[in-house]
């Protein structure tokens, strides 16, 4: 067999483009209402990582003329703090969206924190309503890495009708919505997970693989079929992904790079959403922002 290098799928250039798309709308609303979008930012303790995400979304938010309110709480909030806090940003009508950046401390029910968050301003699409509509099909907001991650589908034009989809990962916010948005698009899907037995025979029949198991370089090459397409949306310690991606560039069609694959769209959708929720809370049809 001809050893042939996979494609990368450019997460970097697109989300370039769809973040321009949304500077340009959130101009437009602004002029419109007099009022930017705002996206609050929500974090319980000092975890590096975690201060590090939410610098990045707010400088983000700024480039794409969209205002952040960043709330900052100390590592001992308890989970009815953390509720009314939300609670009270989800009732403010200056705020457009909420990010409660994840994951919180251990002692914190995390879902209660999640479900203060009005659907309207789940941007981030972490509550339960949104699930449900990623679920059914329905209008709302995606989990922004799998909304990222099917961006980048639509992207490089990977029909999904009939195709197997192997998801390894079910977190609440990204391996079990990636599932449900690449049914919705009419593919066959196979959760994996930790308990999963013979999870190589299951990558092995993949024609799309979605890689969310946290775990560097966990995927390798030889369990890749050939012309597959992987979607890596790891970011582990070293800068790499849950792929082994020299093993697997060498057989899949398609593949996202880590870093500059899922993460930057994952932030595109992220700023995208917050834009929607401010036009629909000023009652504006996007379209309309869009001349």
């Amino acid at each position: 067999m001809t050893t042939a290098t996979a494609r990368l799928m450019d997460g970097t250039a697109l989300a370039r483009r769809v973040t321009e798309r949304t500077a340009a709308r959130a101009a437009a609303l602004t002029a419109r209402t007099g009022t930017a979008p705002c996206l609050a930012t929500v974090l319980v303790g000092e975890d590096p990582a975690s201060v590090t995400y939410v610098r990045m979304k707010q400088n983000r938010c700024a480039k794409a003329g969209i205002t952040s309110r960043h709330v900052a709480l100390p590592a001992g909030t308890t989970t009815e703090e953390l509720v009314a806090v939300i609670t009270a940003l989800s009732e403010d009508p200056e705020i457009s969206g909420i990010l409660l950046q994840h994951p919180v401390p251990h002692h914190i029910d995390e879902r209660a924190a999640f479900e203060a968050i009005a659907p309207a301003k789940d941007v981030d699409g972490v509550t339960m309503h949104s699930f449900a509509a990623m679920g059914f099909g329905l209008p709302g907001f995606v989990s922004c890495t799998p909304g990222g991650i099917m961006r980048l589908l639509e992207e490089y034009d990977v029909d999904l009708t009939g195709k197997h989809a192997v998801v390894v990962g079910r977190s609440a916010i990204l391996g079990k919505p990636a599932g449900m948005l690449l049914l919705e698009r009419n593919a066959t899907v196979t959760y994996c997970h930790s308990r999963t037995r013979d999870l190589s025979a299951l990558v092995r029949q993949a024609d799309v693989l979605v890689a969310a198991v946290g775990k560097a370089e966990f995927i390798r090459g030889e369990d890749i079929k050939p012309g597959a397409v992987v979607l890596d949306a790891g970011y582990n310690e070293g800068n790499v992904g849950d792929v082994h991606f020299p093993s697997a560039a060498e057989r899949a069609s398609l593949i996202t790079p880590v870093p500059g694959g899922v993460g930057p769209m994952t932030i595109a959708v992220l700023l995208e959403q917050t834009v929607e929720a401010a036009a629909a809370q000023a009652g504006i049809p996007l379209t309309d922002l869009d001349g």
